[in-house]
C-alpha cells in the first residue's frame, strides 16, 4: 500500500508540473504569435528590389517568340550530306536521318543525328537556345567523330527564314581552334538546308565544307 501511495503521489506531482509547463509554454506561444506576424508581412509582400528580381529572372528564364521561330523544324527528317575536307578535295556523301524536339519545357531545341561518315556509323547531338539575356542564339554540337563541342552563336532572320552563325571547335589540322560560319535557310514546312564554310588550312582562304539538305518525313510537326 506504501508503495502505491507514493506512485499515486509522484503520478500527481508529474502531471501537475505537466499542466504548469504546459501553460508556460501557451502562454509563450500567444505572446510570440503577434510578433512572427509581424515578421512575416514583410515577406508577404516583397520587397521592391526582390520583386523587380523575380521578375528579371522571370523574363530570362521564359521562351519568347525567339523559341517558337523555330518550331517549324520540330519532327522526323531525311538528310543527304556532302563535306569537304579541303577546297580541292572531292567531297564525301552520305544519307541519314535526324529527329528534332523541344526540351525542357521548350527552352532548348535538340537535334539527333543518325547515318554514316566515311563508312562508319555516324551520330550527332546539336543543341540550339535563344539566350534571352544576350539576345542570341547560342548552339551547341557534339557527335562520335570528336571529344570536343562545336560552339557558336547566331541570329535568325524571321522574314527570309535564315540563321546565320559564327563559332569554333577544336582541330587537330592546326593543333588548336578552328572557326566556322554557318548558314541554315528554311525553304518551307518540309525541307530546309545547312551549309558550314571554314578557313581553308594551307591556301588560309574560305571555302564550303558542309553542305546538308533535310527533307520531313511527315508534314504534321509534333
Amino acid at each position: 500500500m506504501k508503495t502505491i501511495k507514493f506512485n499515486s503521489v509522484l503520478f500527481l506531482a508529474l502531471i501537475l508540473g505537466l499542466t504548469l509547463n504546459t501553460g508556460k509554454v501557451i502562454a509563450q506561444d500567444q505572446a510570440a504569435m503577434p510578433a512572427m506576424e509581424e515578421a512575416q508581412a514583410p515577406a508577404q509582400e516583397m520587397d521592391p528590389k526582390m520583386a523587380a528580381m523575380m521578375e528579371k529572372f522571370k523574363a530570362y528564364s521564359t521562351p519568347t517568340e525567339n523559341h517558337r521561330a523555330l518550331d517549324i523544324l520540330i519532327g522526323n527528317w531525311d538528310y543527304t550530306i556532302k563535306w569537304w575536307m579541303a577546297a580541292d578535295k572531292t567531297p564525301e556523301e552520305s544519307v541519314g536521318v535526324s529527329e528534332v524536339t523541344w526540351i525542357l519545357n521548350g527552352r532548348f531545341l535538340s537535334q539527333k543525328i543518325n547515318g554514316t561518315s566515311m563508312g562508319q556509323p555516324f551520330e550527332g547531338i546539336g543543341i540550339v537556345g535563344y539566350n534571352n539575356l544576350k539576345k542570341t542564339y547560342e548552339t551547341i554540337w557534339i557527335d562520335n567523330m570528336a571529344t570536343g563541342m562545336m560552339i557558336g552563336t547566331g541570329q535568325f532572320n524571321a522574314a527570309n527564314k535564315t540563321m546565320m552563325e559564327e563559332g569554333n571547335f577544336s582541330c587537330p589540322l592546326v593543333d588548336g581552334t578552328r572557326g566556322y560560319r554557318t548558314t541554315m535557310k528554311i525553304q518551307d514546312n518540309d525541307h530546309y538546308s545547312y551549309e558550314m564554310y571554314m578557313t581553308d588550312v594551307d591556301s588560309g582562304k574560305e571555302f564550303k565544307a558542309m553542305e546538308i539538305n533535310y527533307t520531313r518525313k511527315s508534314s504534321k510537326l509534333q
